[in-house]
């Protein structure tokens, strides 16, 4: 376990909104938007409300979560795994290759982990705590827990907001570092934008993004639109 504490290379102050860049090259390959489907609408008019219950926001993005969860494991390696069914025929089945690690970055990310263990109870997981000065938007990594193997696995990058991209591109270039390669790495995220795509996108072009949403834009203070206010507050009942 390491404990750091430095500003990373990413770094340009906030300085505002830019002309928003097209991302339609990147759809597809480099991001992998959930289908738009009424359903998901739906659970996204509860999360967006702001209005609604912290009780209801959970349940709801806990719901888009799972979908997200489900969406990112299918990118990941699988490996052929026969059984004997009941009737005593084998179906050439598959499983998850060795190797999975979930990285959430705190806090707002750890609010993903319950519907990952979900899905595969016995996954590793480290920590990155990464936060932005409020005033330069400049992202400092805090604190790292990870395996000392990391460089062997493939890894789920957790993080619900991608806006500027400073935060996810300071967690990656870590995992760069460690040794992780890039076409290792899954970003499994909530709500994006083009910016953040634009920027994780052009300086990591084999990390894949898994998102439910992306938003039309960012505004003079850094914050989607429409948006869906500080997730990690809202999850964990500190909003105001």
């Amino acid at each position: 376990m390491t404990t750091a504490l430095r500003q990373t290379s990413d770094a340009a102050a906030w300085t505002g909104p830019a002309p928003v860049a097209s991302i339609e090259q990147y759809l597809g390959r480099n991001v992998h938007l959930l289908p738009q489907t009424n359903q998901l609408r739906a659970l996204h008019t509860v999360v967006r409300d702001r209005e609604a219950s912290r009780r209801d926001f959970v349940f709801h993005a806990g719901r888009i979560i799972r979908l997200l969860t489900e969406a990112a494991l299918d990118l990941l390696p699988f490996e052929p795994y026969d059984v004997r069914t009941p009737v005593g025929s084998t179906y050439r089945g598959l499983r998850f290759a060795d190797g999975l690690l979930a990285v959430p970055i705190v806090r707002a990310g750890e609010s993903m982990e319950s519907e990952l263990r979900a899905v595969i109870p016995g996954i590793r997981i480290g920590k990155i705590l990464i936060q932005r000065d409020k005033t330069t938007k400049r992202p400092h990594l805090y604190y790292q827990a990870l395996p000392d193997d990391i460089a062997d696995r493939h890894v789920l990058l957790l993080d619900p907001m991608l806006a500027t991209g400073g935060t996810a591109v300071a967690a990656i270039e870590l995992l760069l570092e460690l040794g992780v390669p890039e076409e290792n790495i899954v970003f499994v995220n909530f709500i994006t934008v083009p910016e953040g795509i634009t920027a994780v996108c052009e300086r990591f072009p084999d990390v894949r993004i898994v998102t439910s949403a992306i938003e039309e834009r960012l505004n003079e203070n850094a914050y989607m639109v429409p948006g869906i206010g500080d997730f990690g507050d809202r999850y964990f009942g500190t909003d105001r």
